[in-house]
This record gives C-alpha cells, structure tokens and sequence, in this order.
C-alpha cells in the first residue's frame, strides 16, 4: 500500500497575506505608514475589520504600531519590508529550490533618470530629514535631486552628522532649512518623517506623498554621549527604508526607460529601412 506524503504546511507569509483584504492593507502600508482610519478608507472595508486584519499582520511580525507623537489619540501602522523580504524568499524555497536566488546586486546609480526629485520634511530639519537626505543622496548619487526642509528649522544636531560620519558621510557642512524655501517646487516624492510635519505639510506639486512614522532622536534626554545610540536606531531604520525606497525609484526608472525604447527602435528601424530602399531607376 502506497503511503501518502504528509501534506507541506503553508508557508507564514501565505497564510497571512493571502487574505484579500490583508494583502490591501500590506500594499498600502508598503507605501506609507498609515491610520487605521486611512486604512479603512484606502480599502473601502469597516474599521473594525481593518482592526482585526492589522492585528493578524501584527501578530505575525509583518506590521507594527507606534502613538503618533502629534496625536496620541493615533497611531500609525508600518511595515516590516525586511521581513517581507526574507518572508517571501522562505516561500519560493518551500515550493521549489530553483526559486532560490542569491542577493541581487544593487543597481547603478545611472539607472534613475536625474529629474527624479525627493524632498524630506521634518520639524526642526536637524536630525531625521538630515539623516535620510544623506544616506538617499549616498545611495543614489547624483541620479537622484535630494533635499530636506523642517517647518520650525533648528540647528542640525551634533549626533546627526557623528552616525553620518560613522557610515563614512560628512554632513558637517550642511544647513538646516525651512519648508519655505521649497513651496511652489515640484517633487516626484515627498517624505514626512515626523507626525506634527504631515498635518501642517504645504501641498507640495507633484507626485506622490509618503509618510514615515519616526520618534525625533533630539527629543531624548540627556549628554550626546547618552543619547547617541538613540539616532544610531533612527539612522538604521531610516537606512532600511531609503534602500527600499532607492530600489523603487530604481524599478520605476527602468520601466519608464523600458517603455521609451521600443517607440525609440520603432524610429530607428523605420530610418533604417528607408535608407535602404533602392533608388529608382532613370527614365
């Protein structure tokens, strides 16, 4: 009698994601953070489904929650990309080992077209839109037209530019900037870093809008000594998401090349055959 193979158990990242309603709330929250209210709005469904949806993603590591520090009335749900990833790569293995592939290597910088351009806002502009304006304009280069502002500008913070110059970045002579002196500027994305910044945030002309949810390193107490390990944590996060973040602005340049191409090969084929035709001949 032949024995039957024990039936594979659903990988974590199906069982949680395969929902209808939970792969909604993890695209959109894969773009921004978000309110459950948004959230609810975004998907159209009841907040309290939304609520208990979120509390499946949350017990499974894919999202977490934090007080807006604006609003504690609030809070602002975010994702766990990394986790995602990792989620998503144990789920091609289970189904089949070829799936597998090595780290992809990272993108040239060349690749994103220079007009793409990204604005981070903060309050005071001395620590968590300095922090991502560098590390993005590391990453990207000069391919990406970078730049941060604060609503209320203060002077960037000590501990901003030590982590920076930890990772080989001199920000020493850098300046703090008030949103002012960007209105009226169009920019591919926006990026609020702090819960006060995204209600008083002008409209900024243009793309897309993103908010990431982060604590303000300055706020913490005591000697820079005592509080550096405070922005090392803010650095690091901010470091996981502008690399997503520069991955995006990646695929979407790519693609955007991609679909000028064959218009561009059309034109040239078609150039190439008219200067091959024959001449006619004389009369």
């Amino acid at each position: 009698m032949t024995q039957r193979t024990p039936i594979p158990e659903v990988p974590a990242f199906l069982a949680l994601a395969s929902h209808p309603v939970r792969w909604r709330l993890l695209v959109e929250l894969a773009a921004s953070d978000r309110q459950v209210v948004e959230l609810a709005r975004l998907s159209g469904e009841p907040q309290n489904l939304v609520s208990y949806h979120l509390a499946h993603l949350r017990s499974g590591g894919l999202v977490s929650s934090r007080r807006s520090s604006f609003d504690r009335r609030v809070s602002y749900y975010r994702i766990d990309l990394e986790r995602c990833s990792a989620l998503l790569a144990e789920t091609g293995a289970a189904l089949h080992p070829g799936l597998v592939t090595g780290a992809a290597p990272s993108p040239s910088p060349e690749r994103v077209a220079p007009a793409t351009a990204v604005l981070f806002l903060c309050t005071g502009n001395g620590a968590r839109s300095q922090i991502a304006e560098a590390l993005l304009r590391a990453r990207l280069g000069d391919a990406v037209d970078v730049a941060s502002a604060g609503s209320h500008p203060k002077p960037i913070h000590p501990n901003a530019i030590a982590v920076l110059a930890e990772r080989g970045i001199d920000i020493a002579s850098a300046r703090s900037k008030s949103m002012v002196e960007y209105e009226g500027r169009r920019f591919d994305t926006v990026v609020t870093l702090c819960d006060k910044v995204r209600e008083l945030c002008p409209e900024f002309p243009g793309g897309r809008a993103i908010h990431w949810s982060i604590d303000d390193p300055s706020a913490a107490t005591g000697s820079s000594r005592a509080t550096l390990p405070v922005f090392r944590a803010v650095a690091d996060d901010l470091g996981a998401r502008i690399e997503f973040l520069a991955r995006r602005l990646e695929t979407e340049s790519a693609a955007a090349s991609a679909a000028e191409s064959p218009r561009t090969t059309k034109e040239q084929s078609h150039h190439g055959r008219r200067s091959r035709q024959r001449p006619l001949p004389r009369r």
